[in-house]
């Protein structure tokens, strides 16, 4: 039945590569935990003990909390999707609770670093590819929009008469971000290059390789890294912090919420509430630092 699951988030959930291979390997484990510890226990057979011991496994090799919640969360879709099918009576993960896990702010680029990143001058490969890439960086800034959405970025999803850009978000959501001059301005100059470079390509992909097949996550990560490398002052260097500095610096210039909201592609405020408290940190640290009682 794993087989099976795999094949409805891939085709009917239209859940991202990154989720199903999350799935696939969580799962995969928890396979291979009934198997070595409850004599081939087969995870349609497993019981909320099977699932409780296998918790308290991950906790002992010290996995955080947070990778252990991304586990349980692959077991509840998992068996979800057989009692759905029939394929169980009850479901193990009823019980289940999740580990309380310590709130983590999303680190961002401070607004001067992300200018003055962008406007370095890159000297190393072609004209293209050089383009492409300050595109790449611009794109994910100027727009928020996540890895998989740029990547599945189609020719006919931009239109530079209406200066907007359509993406498709989780679960198949079509969402239209608005383009800002410094971004149409890049998007123009690409397609002209792109037109010199690659005039008869096979697919309707947007960003192309320096052989004019379709980007693909590991590139984009690289070119990302290697950009965000240039400030120092970051941990982690992977393109949702250019989401995450898009939605904080909306915030800190007075935009509303819902907006940010709905431009992050976000199905609930929840979510996006989280940048708030970055603005709030930033206000403590001005106060600190100005304030004569602080």
């Amino acid at each position: 039945m794993l087989d099976s699951f795999i094949s409805y988030l891939n085709f009917e959930r239209r859940s991202s590569p990154h989720t199903i291979l999350a799935y696939q390997q969580d799962l995969a484990q928890f396979q291979a935990f009934l198997i070595n510890t409850f004599n081939g226990l087969t995870t349609q057979s497993a019981e909320y003990s099977h699932i409780r011991s296998w918790i308290v496994s991950l906790v002992e090799v010290e996995n955080s909390s947070r990778t252990i919640n991304r586990k349980i969360a692959s077991l509840r879709a998992y068996y979800k999707f057989l009692l759905k099918k029939e394929a169980i009576s009850k479901d193990p993960t009823t019980k289940v609770t999740v580990l309380k896990v310590k709130k983590r702010l999303p680190q961002f680029v401070e607004e001067a670093d992300i200018i003055d990143l962008l406007e370095k001058e890159e000297t190393d490969g072609s004209q293209f590819i050089i383009l492409r890439n300050r595109l790449i960086i611009e794109l994910f800034y100027g727009t928020g929009m996540r890895l998989s959405e740029l990547i599945g970025i189609k020719n006919e999803s931009i239109s530079l008469f209406e200066s907007v850009i359509k993406v498709l978000g989780k679960r198949n959501k079509e969402r239209v971000i608005p383009i800002n001059k410094s971004l149409f301005s890049l998007i123009k100059e690409y397609i002209e290059i792109r037109r010199k470079e690659f005039p008869a390509v096979e697919h309707d992909s947007f960003l192309l390789t320096a052989i004019g097949a379709p980007v693909y996550p590991k590139l984009v990560y690289r070119v990302v890294k290697n950009k965000l490398s240039m400030i120092s002052n970051l941990d982690k260097r992977s393109p949702h912090i250019l989401r995450h500095t898009f939605a904080t610096h909306l915030l800190e210039k007075g935009a509303d919420l819902n907006a940010i909201k709905d431009l992050l592609g976000h199905s609930s405020l929840a979510a996006t509430q989280i940048y708030t408290h970055n603005s709030i940190e930033k206000l403590k640290a001005i106060f600190n630092q100005a304030h004569p009682k602080a």
